[in-house]
């Protein structure tokens, strides 16, 4: 992302859960306070004041682009999220949210509890009409079978929801369609549905509902269905697919990078000949360990709100931080959420859909 700020830029006010995440309230703060130097963005921090001005106090940073809002509570790793609203009303990530329904912020980010950030972003941000469920999407690398500039592909849902019906997996491609476009810059960005089988027919009788639809929506270039094995080679742009199942393939995915990296070190260490491989490879190395790190692109978006939502990695350092408050700029400036909605209501117009959903 370029680090220096456009001044033609409208102003975007974000908030930010201060004292969500692994390494919070250090590099959240110090993530907001670097973004203020890279861009227009105004940020709001919410947390402990007195812990956030002790670390602005210690870095660089535009004044006139930072406020504070206090509270002592905050959302741990351990906490239960469909406790949270009730037992921690004022912790950090909830009062972040109800900004975005006072209409004071038009995003919000967190690299806190995921549980607790749908819930309290679905408890507080207005979600877009029509849409019932809303989704995490996130982007992971492939092997680029469609030859793009960009190496990534979208996957959603990752862990909103569990279970989802028709209608629900239907507006997650058309999100994640606009989200292509607009935010990856893919233009026509082909949608499959994740499935255990390319026929039409393969996943039972939702799956094949959501098919039937999908391949029926003159603007959505769908490509059908594609198998797990396929998932990395990049074969669409947009892959949809219900939460448990998502989460499964990104957490495998981390997983395998994990693994890998493990062997490396490992190989390293153990044979004199595999060391001279690793250094002749080391280039590629830094190109894949950049590619495949979370931080250079901020977090994942809660698609289907009417505000911008951006899930940070909980482990996220404040680069990550930086980076999803610029991501949460530019999905405003670039009216994602509107668009979305533009889209949905074209969907709930279109008349074939109730003969498929219901007389299938």
């Amino acid at each position: 992302m370029n680090n220096l700020p456009d001044e033609n830029l409208p102003i975007t006010t974000i908030a930010v859960d201060a004292m969500g995440g692994d390494l919070a309230p250090t590099e959240p703060v110090l993530g907001a306070a670097q973004a203020t130097l890279e861009s227009t963005a105004h940020v709001i921090l919410v947390g402990d004041k007195i812990r956030i001005l002790n670390l602005l106090n210690e870095t660089e940073y535009n004044a006139n682009q930072i406020e504070i809002i206090h509270t002592d509570e905050f959302v741990t790793n351990e906490d239960i999220p469909q406790q949270v609203i009730k037992k921690k009303p004022k912790a950090s990530m909830i009062l972040a949210a109800k900004l975005c329904r006072e209409g004071t912020v038009q995003g919000l980010v967190s690299a806190g509890n995921t549980g607790a950030y749908v819930l309290s972003a679905s408890q507080y941000v207005p979600r877009i009409v029509g849409v019932r469920k809303t989704a995490i999407a996130a982007v992971y690398p492939t092997q680029n079978a469609q030859k793009r500039n960009d190496y990534f592909a979208l996957l959603l849902d990752i862990g909103a929801n569990v279970h989802c019906a028709t209608e629900d997996m239907v507006q997650f491609a058309l999100m994640g369609m606009i989200y292509a476009s607009d935010i990856k810059g893919i233009p026509d960005p082909t949608v499959a549905l994740l499935n255990i089988g390319k026929e039409s027919y393969k996943g039972g009788e939702m799956l094949s509902r959501v098919y039937k639809i999908l391949d029926r929506l003159p603007n959505v270039n769908f490509v059908g269905n594609i198998e797990g094995d396929d998932v990395m080679k990049g074969l669409a742009d947009v892959v949809v697919t219900e939460g448990y199942v998502g989460n499964i393939v990104m957490k495998t995915i981390e997983g395998i990078a994990e693994t890998l990296s493990h062997l490396g070190r490992y190989a390293f260490k153990h044979r004199f000949l595999w060391r001279l491989g690793l250094i002749a490879l080391s280039g590629g190395i830094r190109t894949l360990k950049q590619l495949t790190d979370y931080s250079e692109y901020g977090g994942a978006p809660l698609l289907g709100f009417q505000n911008v939502v951006i899930k940070a990695h909980g482990r996220s350092k404040a680069k990550a931080i930086t980076n999803a408050i610029k991501l949460a700029a530019k999905s405003y400036r670039d009216n994602i959420c509107g668009k979305i909605s533009n889209e949905i209501s074209q969907f709930e117009s279109n008349t074939f859909i109730d003969d498929i959903k219901y007389n299938f």
